[in-house]
């Protein structure tokens, strides 16, 4: 602690202040300031709602974190999810495709039997 001289008598800390005895003894009296008293008690609550603070801090963290984690799992799932249905949809679109040109062949082969049947019946009832 640093001390300053002023008239005899020396200041450690605001509030604090020592005296020299006029003995030669190595006794010093320590005179506290009642105001400075009220400090340290305001002191001791500020600490305690910094703790306090902190502790909050902590918990937002642990909260944000926890959220975070939440969030990179609903991303991959929907990712997962996106790149399923991609895959069905190309899927869906080859089948359409494939059953599509099916029925265009049916509707060929369809219409040449009917245009034979229709030849048929217009030779049978020609004779």
């Amino acid at each position: 602690m640093a001390a300053s001289t002023s008239g005899g008598a020396y200041r450690s800390r605001q509030g604090l202040s020592t005296r020299s005895v006029a003995s030669s003894s190595d006794e010093i009296q320590l005179r506290i300031d009642p105001m400075q008293a009220d400090f340290d008690d305001e002191i001791s609550g500020l600490r305690g709602q910094v703790r306090q603070l902190r502790n909050v801090a902590q918990e937002i963290h642990s909260e944000a974190k926890f959220q975070n984690d939440a969030i990179n799992q609903l991303q991959m799932l929907l990712i997962k999810a996106q790149a399923g249905v991609k895959n069905n949809v190309r899927k869906l679109n080859k089948s359409i495709v494939q059953s599509g040109s099916s029925h265009v062949v049916h509707v060929i082969l369809f219409a040449l039997v009917l245009f034979f049947v229709v030849y048929m019946i217009s030779k049978v009832s020609r004779k």
